[in-house]
């Protein structure tokens, strides 16, 4: 896996984070979502490397990277920290300018990074997402009930993190014939430290409050992403169920028009359809490019 990529701990201001870099080209920063760590992309990113340069971290509170302590707010989890950190380790890596491709919590660290921080990212990508803001307006029954999980895991600790330690073959029931053997085998990993499994239950405790109010601010004050954005989802996961028009979503969003169209994928599409979306990728930079 990530054959001719580095492995490497960079050391930040707040965080020491586990990163896998390689490639050759325009930099281009992949952030995995939840459970997952960097090596979610090990389908995609050699399939970019011949033309991008590809930066995959793990997220603070992720996989191999550090735990910061939690505040009573839980704004050392929130999209604004992890993006901070992101933006810190490009510019570590010698990566002023950048894409950004986020799927599920790391498609909000992703539009955070490109909302707070608009001189350094030059594209967007957000993958089976709409803003946090824009999912939690938008709320109602049937969301709810089927992402009742992001509900669950923001109940104050230690509930969930007793539950979900309990049992986690249930909670997290991907084997290595989807993830990738060594990939399967780096998650068991990081979710047999009961310390991991409340750094993510944070990252949805901050969802619900600290991040809410940083998305409901910037909509308030008019404040946009401004560069050009791509849009996908998995045609068999919920996003389809629980929104009419995704575009549509995401239009209030963005300045420029956003583009984007389902893939025939789960919700992992970095897992499920690599080389589809690797070609969705290439074949929309060009085109946001032109």
């Amino acid at each position: 896996m990530f054959d001719g990529f580095t492995l490497d701990r960079v050391d930040l201001t707040d965080v020491t984070l586990r990163v896998r870099h390689g490639g050759s080209g325009p930099p281009v920063l992949l952030v995995h979502g939840h459970p997952r760590t960097h090596m979610t992309w090990h389908r995609v990113a050699p399939l970019l490397a011949a033309d991008y340069t590809l930066v995959c971290p793990d997220l603070r509170g992720y996989g191999q990277s550090s735990k910061p302590a939690t505040t009573p707010d839980h704004s050392s989890y929130s999209k604004r920290s992890m993006a901070n950190d992101c933006l810190e380790l490009m510019r570590a890596l010698g990566h002023d300018t950048f894409h950004v491709v986020g799927h599920d919590r790391g498609g909000y660290v992703a539009t955070r990074l490109a909302l707070d921080h608009p001189h350094a990212v030059t594209h967007l990508t957000a993958l089976d997402v709409v803003p946090i803001g824009a999912a939690l307006a938008r709320c109602d029954a049937n969301f709810a009930t089927r992402w009742w999980h992001w509900f669950f895991r923001a109940q104050p600790s230690p509930e969930p993190e007793t539950v979900i330690g309990s049992n986690l073959s249930l909670w997290y029931q991907e084997g290595p014939e989807q993830l990738g053997q060594e990939s399967w085998e780096d998650l068991q990993e990081s979710l047999s430290d009961p310390e991991r499994i409340h750094a993510m239950c944070e990252d949805y405790r901050a969802g619900l409050g600290v991040d809410r109010r940083h998305d409901d601010a910037d909509m308030e004050a008019g404040r946009r992403v401004r560069c050009p954005t791509l849009v996908l989802w998995g045609t068999r996961d919920d996003l389809p169920v629980l929104y009419d028009d995704i575009i549509g979503v995401w239009q209030e969003w963005v300045e420029p028009e956003v583009v984007g169209r389902g893939v025939d994928s789960g919700h992992h599409i970095a897992e499920d359809a690599p080389e589809r979306l690797s070609r969705e990728l290439r074949a929309a930079w060009r085109e946001l490019s032109g």
